[in-house]
Order: structure tokens, then sequence, then C-alpha cells
């Protein structure tokens, strides 16, 4: 179980990382805490998202509150829009179709 002080998303993200950036830019304009776990720049060496996600590629967005774990930064985006935008998340979690890992990614 998560510690209640942590955010329950974390963003898996590159330092300067246009993909990543654009999943941070959204994130902020709902409001949203999350944390940041930045991997390696070299994408053999990314083992954090692969054991998160499966992946080497980033961003991968890890969202506890609903089990979700997906990667490609358009994916995360229209995730955050649908499940956040309202600022309600109980009306997305009824939705279990979205809990699947997405296996792609943008580097």
């Amino acid at each position: 179980m998560a510690d209640v002080t942590e955010p329950p998303l974390t963003l898996y993200r590159l330092q300067a990382c246009p993909y990543c950036e654009r999943v941070v830019r959204r994130l902020q304009e709902y409001g949203l805490e999350y944390r940041s776990r930045f991997v390696e720049p070299l994408h053999s060496r990314r083992d954090a998202v692969k054991r998160a996600a499966g992946v080497r590629t980033v961003p991968v967005l890890v969202d506890e509150r609903t089990g979700v774990t997906m990667a490609e930064s358009a994916n995360i985006v229209d995730y955050l829009e649908s499940t956040y935008a309202d600022g309600s998340l109980e009306e997305s979690t009824a939705d279990s179709s979205v809990t699947a890992t997405d296996a792609g990614g943008d580097d």
C-alpha cells in the first residue's frame, strides 16, 4: 500500500523530453499532484520504468487510484482528460476497461 503522503500519480520521465513535458503540462493544468521518477537517458538502463510498465520508453504514468499504468504521451493525455478533467474521479473508476498497460511509448 502506498504511503498516504505520496501522490497517487507517478510519472516516469526524462529531463527535457518534449513528450514528457506534454504530460507534465496536462497534470499541472488539472492541478494534479504527482511524483516524477526521472529515468536513465540510456534506453537499455531504464530498469525502473521496465519494472513498472514493461517498457523502457517514456513517458509512463502510473495511477494508483485507478490501477492504470500506461505509456505514450497522447494516450496519457487522453486518459488524464477523461479521468480528471472535470475534477471527478468517481465516474471514471467505474470503467475498468482503461486498466490495461499500453505496450507502446514515446522516447
